[in-house]
């Protein structure tokens, strides 16, 4: 990399690009189908890593040289939806950098923690602020904003988390919505089992966010601060546009209702064909050359840790109201809020219909854990 890698201004100047987001929040509220309902598999993905977390922290965070800058700690948690997990993971956080400074600095008076909670503007900021715990033990702030655009100042973050929020893309690839483009996604709303330039168009979109996220952080954290990424993944070695996932399941799954319901008339054809899901799961080796290719951080660790959710038919019912969570926003808004039970009750057969082939995507899924500290 030819830009000195510790200045991100050096590469893109004062002016950092923005980049904006189309896609909706997760459900807000605490209804049926609302996301602090419906997260557990995001709650067992992230406690999955809590060990390898505080590990990380005891081993490589310097916390009493960034408490001798100021003792207030800065910590961001970026996707942080409506909760609970949001907090659980922010609690865990400060509880491990608290014990490394009590074992650093035993006589030192204690730390401040400020806790910023990021996500998109459309987010249900009021449910995620009336859920936060009694006596928390730090104070918080809502930053409203998309995480592949600077929200805060220089040199003002001590530690930032994100879990399972950066596999988004920030924009759908142009390529897939254009008729005449060999990557156009006709049929499909994925890159699994779709045609290689369709995966291409994901890659390369990802590879640019990527980019842009780890640059805005690297003008925001402090030298020696540490990240931690949690987010969807692909082991090593297998082929990058191949289904091997219980998610690529449950994508395929809507795919094939979605035209079910164009065929009978319900919708479009045409609303399916232009429909795709904004979401990329990285390997560790892609992962590994993006960091080093950005130049800001080294790697701690990363790993791809494999899932601890059981597949069963019980499960099918309650992946598809996770799935509602997540996506009736984004489903409701291209193809309208009427379709939306329908979409729905029909992708829930269908993750009881295919339980065994779900069960088993689910034993080889995983996520991503990565560990980065800017230099």
């Amino acid at each position: 990399m030819a830009t000195d890698s510790k200045d991100p201004k050096k590469k893109y100047g004062d002016k950092l690009r923005v980049a904006k987001s189309e896609f909706l929040s997760m459900n807000g509220g605490d209804g049926t189908y609302s996301y602090s309902k419906n997260s557990n598999h995001q709650m067992i993905a992230a406690n999955t890593v809590k060990g390898k977390i505080d590990q990380e922290i005891v081993n490589n965070l310097d916390v009493k040289h960034l408490s001798s800058l100021s003792n207030t700690i800065s910590i961001a948690d970026l996707g942080c939806s409506t909760g609970p997990n949001t907090f659980i993971a922010m609690q865990n956080i400060l509880e491990a950098i608290q014990l490394k400074y009590h074992c650093q600095c035993p006589n030192s008076k204690p730390l401040d923690f400020q806790i910023f909670f990021n996500d998109r503007p459309s987010n249900d900021f009021n449910t995620l602020f009336n859920s936060i715990p009694k006596d928390c033990g730090y104070f918080v702030a809502g930053v409203p904003g998309s995480f592949y655009s600077q929200l805060f100042p220089e040199s003002s973050l001590h530690f930032v988390h994100t879990c399972h929020a950066l596999h988004w893309l920030s924009k759908l690839p142009e390529e897939l919505l254009n008729k005449d483009s060999p990557a156009w996604n006709k049929g499909n709303i994925y890159y699994l089992n779709a045609p290689r330039e369709v995966y291409n168009a994901y890659a390369s979109q990802f590879y640019e966010d990527i980019d842009d996220f780890l640059s805005v952080r690297a003008k925001e954290i402090v030298a020696g601060g540490m990240m931690v990424i949690i987010m969807a993944g692909s082991p090593n070695g297998v082929p990058s546009h191949s289904n091997f996932s219980s998610f690529g399941t449950t994508f395929d799954l809507m795919g094939s209702s979605l035209m079910e319901m164009a065929k009978e008339g319900l919708i479009s054809e045409e609303l399916v064909d232009s429909f795709n899901i904004p979401i990329y799961a990285a390997s560790p080796e892609e992962m590994i050359g993006l960091v080093e290719r950005n130049g800001y951080f080294s790697i701690e660790r990363i790993e791809f840790v494999k899932s601890t959710l059981e597949g069963t038919v019980a499960e099918a019912s309650v992946r598809m109201k996770h799935s509602r969570a997540g996506m009736e926003g984004m489903l409701s808004k291209h193809f309208g809020s009427e379709t939306i039970d329908e979409i729905f009750e029909r992708l829930g057969k269908k993750l009881i219909e295919h339980s065994e082939l779900l069960a088993s995507r689910i034993k080889e899924s995983g996520q991503l854990f990565l560990v980065l500290k800017r230099k």
